[in-house]
């Protein structure tokens, strides 16, 4: 079992088990596919224990805490073109791909704003995975309160290492989650979710190839051995993660959402007709399994969805 760094004590951090929790797989902009899923859940006020997001997953789906249908697919096509957003303008000149002020701060405080009254009402557990660059260990946080902070912390959770610096929080230098810890099934169930729905960007069946040339991280990586190490064993680890994960289906207690073939789209792909289409795909799959899901939460609920 994968070693952990937390934030906050496991005793704090526990919650009940009234309900299945959410778990939201990273992947770029694969990741508008979990946010059409998401999309269709708030919907359908389907609750869940707690959620935790990776990379992309924690950067879109904090919006289901917040309860903001369509924003993350708003933003994402409305700034396409925008240098301001993700360029290499913005890499050469910040070391960030993605613009760490614009896009954390200025497009959540006064472009499209963030409901930060709705997300500290609402009692949902919102954690995000970021891996320290210097142990390569996954560190978890629980995002309470949307201040500056708080989304330095999910910055970090998607701040994939070459293209991003690493963000520097409580003596910590932070990098993407996804180095560590791709799918935190394992952590949704620490904190007390025995149940939980798990949302992939990538189809049933899928395989990471292992890495073929491991020098090109050494290379541009070097400064951080640590995250080296991460990515030339992560598909060992992302594989092991989506048997562990299939396993949890076979028994019951994981019920799984994922695009019906490869999404074929860049990681940092801001064409908006592509947008669109992969939000449309998410939410024709949880629209497909839709009664499916209903079912495996009230039947693993005190408290059953709004129908």
């Amino acid at each position: 079992m994968t070693e952990y760094t937390a934030t906050h004590s496991e005793a704090s951090a526990a919650v009940a088990c009234s309900r299945p929790g959410l778990v939201m797989e990273g992947g770029g902009m694969r990741g508008i596919f979990t946010t059409g899923v998401v999309d269709v859940l708030l919907e359908h006020n389907v609750p869940f224990s707690c959620a935790v997001g990776v990379s992309a997953g924690a950067c879109f789906g904090i919006n289901i805490k917040s309860q903001q249908i369509g924003r993350a697919l708003r933003y994402n096509v409305q700034m396409q073109g925008n240098p301001h957003y993700m360029s290499m303008r913005s890499w050469l000149t910040t070391g960030n791909y993605v613009n760490a002020e614009f896009c954390y701060h200025t497009l959540p405080d006064r472009l499209d704003v963030i409901d930060r009254d709705t997300y500290q009402r609402n009692p949902m557990p919102f954690y995000v995975v970021c891996t320290d660059a210097d142990t390569g260990q996954p560190v978890y946080q629980c995002i309470e309160h949307l201040e500056y902070e708080d989304l330095e912390w999910v910055r970090a959770s998607a701040s994939l290492p070459i293209v991003s610096r690493p963000v520097c929080i409580g003596g910590k230098r932070l990098l993407d989650g996804g180095l560590s810890d791709s799918l935190p099934l394992r952590f949704a169930e620490r904190v007390g979710s025995e149940y939980n729905l798990v949302i992939l960007t990538q189809p049933r069946g899928f395989r990471k190839a292992p890495v073929h040339h491991p020098w090109k991280y050494r290379l541009l990586c070097g400064r951080y051995p640590a995250v080296v190490r991460c990515l030339q064993h992560r598909p060992d680890m992302y594989n092991a993660q989506l048997e562990y994960l299939e396993a949890q289906e076979r028994a019951g207690k994981t019920l799984l959402i994922a695009p019906p073939e490869p999404l074929n789209i860049g990681r940092i792909e801001l064409n908006g007709d592509k947008l669109q289409h992969l939000y449309h795909l998410g939410r024709q799959a949880c629209l497909a399994q839709l009664d499916q899901v209903l079912d495996f939460v009230a039947q693993h609920s005190d408290l059953s969805p709004n129908r």
